[in-house]
């Protein structure tokens, strides 16, 4: 992505073939959102594209072969290396595991439904948390990811 001052991304995870109304201004104004897997379909990718450009990862329940998603997604954005994945492929994934088997300075990461942000080792772990159906008692959730001057920030958006 092209170097410029400030950059918002919409992160959505484990949406399993649902979105909910609120994501739409939730997400409204970014310039492109990572899906972190789960998606359940290209019609939720055709949905998400109504609002901004979509890149997309396979999640454990995304059928393999699937159109339009990737095993992994490494990009670059305002001078941060950025990794996107579902985080199964590390059991249960946890920011250690993460860091353990990816180099970037952000990380987004799903498959947990729980969202979290954190720092471990200087860099940023993200888990926008589940935005589809309603699990484990959890409230969906969004994530706008904010990169500015060479620093990234989150905001967790509650869609309930």
């Amino acid at each position: 992505m092209p170097l410029s001052d400030t950059h918002v991304l919409g992160l959505i995870s484990d949406t399993h073939g649902l979105v909910r109304p609120g994501v739409h201004d939730a997400l409204t104004g970014v310039e492109l959102i990572l899906h972190a897997g789960d998606v359940g379909g290209s019609t939720i990718l055709d949905e998400l594209r109504l609002i901004a450009p979509v890149r997309a990862v396979f999640g454990n329940t995304d059928p393999p072969g699937e159109p339009g998603l990737e095993s992994e997604i490494a990009l670059e954005v305002g001078g941060l290396r950025v990794h996107v994945s579902h985080g199964h492929e590390v059991g249960s994934p946890t920011p250690a595991k993460l860091a353990a088997r990816y180099d970037a300075d952000v990380i987004i990461y799903g498959h947990t439904h729980r969202p979290l942000v954190t720092r471990h080792d200087g860099r940023l772990f993200v888990n926008p948390g589940a935005a589809g159906p309603r699990r484990f008692n959890i409230s969906p959730n969004v994530g706008r990811l904010i990169i500015a001057r060479g620093r990234a920030e989150v905001e967790i958006i509650d869609l309930a």
